[in-house]
């Protein structure tokens, strides 16, 4: 899941190299390299194969690389083709159908190789959180994957004052695809599982369920008088709809590909059934997928009322219209009273929430804003009781702060290259992959979580993170029999805390893509490189772009730096109008695959334009 601030920043801005500018999103995008056609191939042994959030390039041990490099999707001369991407889409949809776990955790294993060798994936740290709570608030509790939970909140007043975020991008639940955006869901929306204060998961509008033997059909039995907020039935015919709708091409939901995991009937419906009660709820899987439960608990599974959603006239081609203003149907421990668009937002208690009689606060007060200077000075003026984000220059002093909190999250923040860009068209696929991983090679990434981080963040080697299970009884970034990591000792594709080694590598890389050099390592003349990193607004992030573009300009490499608002952000990147863009993404569950089947051609995350 997109997250839209970097939690837990620094002050340190750097100071703009080598002609970068800092421009808004009304500049120019026009900026691409002028690099020659080269005829030199990439050196097979100089790199190993390899982003929510993570990057890749290895060391020069060879045997390693021969060890764990794939060649699908790859050209004729053997290189990963990012633009030939079929195989790995094969490759995912084996993944998602095989019931023998340790072939599975293998065939990830080559996956995330593919991903790496493009170089298109650009992993900078691991994620972890914070925010600030007064202390007079009390039993809000977040997870691994960024949701946090207001509803069982405890305050001395009836009203929880809050900052999450500017504008969301989506309230329906099946189009949303931020941590904003699900949090806000999780607060006015409810499905069959949620996930408790210490992170298990738990039935909520499920009674119970019971599976088959054979870990494919389950049937959930639902608490008995549940209702929508506007007092009408909800039973399992909602969710048969609304997972329905989901998948449904004219939905355009990014998050579609979540439902793969139940088997389809003929004309592309769901396997699920509601029983003649509606108490029931029947689901036929394709295969055994342990992680079920989590689905259920996650946002797009939430139930929407139909009749809700097509009230509106042109819901057929605007689906998430029916949720674009105040007063909308939900059947959570809220539901949003007012909205005044990119200023505030409020919603008050749902009376026919099934679990009302333990929500104690009335009332949840959001003030729209990415300006985490305006945010920090209301919430030390007293008109916010919790926020999500605090000034880079504040870290440090806040450190000892009893209402500062730092939580840990299961994901990676990483900058992702668009593999169309003119920055690559005249590239070989082995030289683009080569250019994409030398860039990667470049950023000092124990600087920027040092110095911009500040709360402990790791510097990111691999794009799945660090402490995310493998499906198969251990932890999936670790060495053992069956999988070595090209970087043995660092447990990933390359040492970030290896700046000198990797920049001299990383110039390698550009003259086999082309490129010339002086005899300092500085880029030449002949054969600039000149490109635009976009980027949503917020002091984290443009200190981090701004750490890069120093980084970057020490080799003479020109890189400026575009700003732009987070609903213009995340649908300019979408839709890959740009070169290269910051990124981040939080675990939506804990398995491996969830950062993996992002990236098919199909998916509505596919930021970096596999295969398109």
């Amino acid at each position: 899941m997109k997250k839209k601030q970097v939690l837990a920043m620094s002050i340190v801005l750097v100071m703009a190299i080598g002609g970068g500018v800092l421009t808004g999103c009304s500049s120019s995008s026009d900026t691409t390299t002028s690099a020659p056609t080269a005829d030199d191939s990439v050196a097979a042994d100089t790199e190993t194969p390899a982003d929510s959030n993570t990057e890749a390039a290895a060391d020069t041990d060879t045997e390693a690389a021969d060890t764990n490099t794939d060649t699908s999707s790859a050209s004729n001369t053997g290189a990963v083709d990012p633009l030939n991407w079929s195989e790995y889409n094969d490759l995912i949809k084996e993944i998602k159908s095989t019931t023998d776990f340790t072939e599975r955790e293998a065939m990830m294993h080559r996956a995330e190789d593919i991903l790496m060798e493009t170089g298109a994936i650009l992993p900078l740290y691991y994620y972890n959180d914070i925010y600030m709570q007064k202390s007079n608030v009390s039993n809000i509790y977040s997870n691994l994957y960024g949701f946090k939970y207001f509803q069982f909140a405890q305050a001395d007043t009836d009203t929880l004052r809050l900052n999450l975020g500017s504008e969301p991008d989506h309230l329906d639940p099946a189009l949303n695809t931020t941590v904003d955006g699900a949090c806000l869901a999780v607060a006015s929306f409810a499905g069959l599982y949620t996930y408790d204060a210490e992170g298990n998961v738990q039935p909520d509008l499920a009674s119970d369920y019971t599976v088959s033997e054979d870990g494919m059909t389950y049937t959930f039995n639902l608490l008995p008088d549940l209702k929508w907020s506007d007092g009408s039935e909800l039973n399992a015919n909602d969710f048969v709809y609304s997972w329905n709708r989901a998948v449904a091409e004219s939905t355009a939901a990014d998050y579609a590909y979540m439902f793969d995991v139940i088997a389809t009937n003929s004309d592309g419906t769901l396997q699920i059934e509601a029983s003649e009660d509606g108490q029931s709820l029947t689901v036929q899987l394709g295969s055994p997928c342990a992680y079920f439960l989590d689905l259920c608990a996650f946002p797009a599974y939430y139930p929407v009322k139909q009749s809700a959603v097509e009230a509106v006239s042109d819901w057929e081609t605007n689906p998430g219209g029916w949720c674009q203003e105040a007063g909308f149907v939900t059947n959570g421990a809220y539901t949003l009273e007012s909205w005044t668009h990119d200023e505030s937002m409020t919603y008050v208690k749902n009376p026919n929430y099934h679990r009302a009689n333990d929500v104690k606060v009335e009332k949840l007060e959001m003030m729209l804003s990415a300006d985490d200077t305006a945010i920090f000075a209301a919430y030390n003026a007293g008109d916010l009781d919790f926020i999500d984000t605090v000034p880079t220059d504040e870290i440090q002093t806040l450190l000892e702060n009893p209402e500062f909190y730092i939580v840990d999250n299961l994901g990676t923040y990483y900058v992702s290259f668009n593999v169309k860009s003119k920055l690559f068209a005249d590239k070989t696929p082995e030289q683009a992959n080569a250019m994409r991983r030398a860039f990667g090679l470049l950023v000092d990434r124990d600087y920027i979580a040092e110095n911009i981080g500040q709360t402990g963040q790791k510097p990111a080697n691999s794009f799945i993170p660090e402490g995310m299970a493998d499906g198969n009884g251990g932890v999936f970034k670790a060495n053992d029999d069956a999988y070595t990591f090209a970087n043995e000792d660092t447990v990933g594709y390359y040492d970030p805390y290896a700046l000198d080694e990797n920049v001299e590598q990383a110039v390698e890389l550009l003259k086999s893509a082309g490129f010339e050099f002086t005899d300092d390592n500085m880029l030449s003349d002949s054969t600039p490189i000149t490109f635009e990193y976009l980027t949503n607004d917020g002091t984290g992030h443009v200190a981090i772009a701004e750490a890069m573009q120093q980084d970057l300009a020490a080799v003479g490499i020109n890189m400026t730096i575009k700003t732009c608002d987070w609903q213009v952000f995340l649908n300019e990147r979408k839709a890959g109008n740009y070169d290269i863009a910051r990124n981040g993404w939080l675990a939506d569950f804990n398995d491996p695959i969830n950062m993996l089947e992002m990236w098919t051609t199909e998916s509505g995350n596919n930021d970096c334009q596999f295969g398109r």
